[in-house]
């Protein structure tokens, strides 16, 4: 294992957040919210741990998840021009996070030339659902090009699959249901370790309830919002005002919506357990059976009342063990860039 520091990186659409590993265990971390200016926050972060004693000399490598890989990244890799270009191929497909991906890749890149960078990407672990599972019902023609589903907290999913057998000193269950279950939601059908099936789509719209997401709609709702509305408009709607935010008319929050005596919150909490049930029926057909559900994410950890829930409302699919598998997706990050570091790619 290479025993200096690796800094890895996660930009988000309004946020930048960071962390030092050594040896697989973090060792310090630092972050900015609701920036305007990526580049910016960037100085601001990496003065934040220089202050902490982990200036940009000190690292070996910088490490970054980035939302989507599209078709080409299917695995975590070395950020050469090539990967660059790659990823800023996938704007269409993430507008509102491989741009700012990219801002902090050039950003350490010209802080420090020489430092290796390396990325994991969130759609990747989905590479082996079938294409039957990936395909949308459309004609195969130059408009409907890269209109697919691709899936997403991937790195999330990978980290729960190596994480839960060192958990529960057992393999890792057969078929197993996993929710990620946070501000993003979805659910994943992991059948002997890799995923088969998954909620969320094109974009991380699709899918479950989520704090401000919509999750699933009839396509001609959308049209109809897009006439009513304008298209940017009917996207931020869609994106950032729906959900459990539009459903309570108050909180995008679980906590609050928990708090809350009022009838939008207690349907907004209906709603998401809802559809987190109904969605998880589909992701046990994809695996032909359940031998185990695991819940990760910031509610999924924290929010036993919903674990509940949802697993009264999953009683039919038998009784089998449960587990709650904190988040590690930095930690995952950073033991890909550790490992394509000691092969021989690199070594090259």
């Amino acid at each position: 294992m290479i025993s200096r520091a690796i800094l890895v990186l996660n930009a988000g659409s309004s946020t930048i957040k960071a962390a030092v590993f050594v040896n697989g265990r973090e060792v310090a971390r630092a972050g900015s919210d609701a920036v305007p200016d990526h580049g910016a926050a960037l100085s601001r972060v990496m003065a934040d741990l220089a202050a902490q004693g982990h200036a940009i000399d000190s690292f070996a490598a910088a490490a970054h998840r980035v939302v989507h890989g599209g078709e080409a990244l299917g695995t975590s890799a070395r950020i050469t021009p090539e990967v660059r270009a790659q990823i800023a191929d996938c704007i269409p497909l993430a507008p509102l996070h491989n741009p700012h991906h990219l801002e902090v890749i050039d950003s350490i890149a010209a802080l420090a030339p020489d430092l290796p960078q390396f990325a994991s990407f969130d759609t990747a672990f989905h590479a082996s659902i079938p294409e039957v599972a990936t395909r949308y019902a459309l004609p195969c023609t130059p408009d409907t090009r890269g209109l697919r589903r691709y899936g997403f907290h991937g790195i999330s999913y990978a980290a729960l699959v190596e994480a839960l057998p060192r958990q529960t000193g057992q393999p890792l269950p057969g078929r197993l249901l996993a929710f990620h279950l946070g501000n993003g939601a979805s659910i994943c059908a992991i059948r002997e370790g890799r995923s088969v099936g998954t909620t969320m789509g094109y974009s991380p719209n699709a899918g479950l309830t989520m704090g401000t997401r919509s999750g699933d709609m009839d396509p001609a709702a959308v049209l109809e919002l897009a006439r009513r509305l304008g298209v940017d408009a009917a996207e931020h709607l869609l994106t950032h005002a729906s959900g459990l935010l539009g459903l309570s008319g108050d909180s995008f929050d679980m906590r609050a919506l928990q708090a809350s005596g009022a009838p939008g919150a207690q349907l907004a909490i209906w709603h998401f357990c809802y559809w987190s049930a109904r969605h998880a029926g589909s992701m046990i057909a994809a695996m032909g059976g359940l031998d185990a559900i695991a819940f990760t994410g910031g509610i999924g950890e924290n929010a036993g009342d919903i674990r509940n829930d949802i697993l009264l409302k999953l009683k039919w699919a038998g009784d089998v063990p449960t587990h709650i598998v904190p988040a590690q997706e930095e930690a995952f990050v950073a033991r890909e860039a550790s490992n394509l570091m000691e092969g021989p790619e690199f070594a090259a």
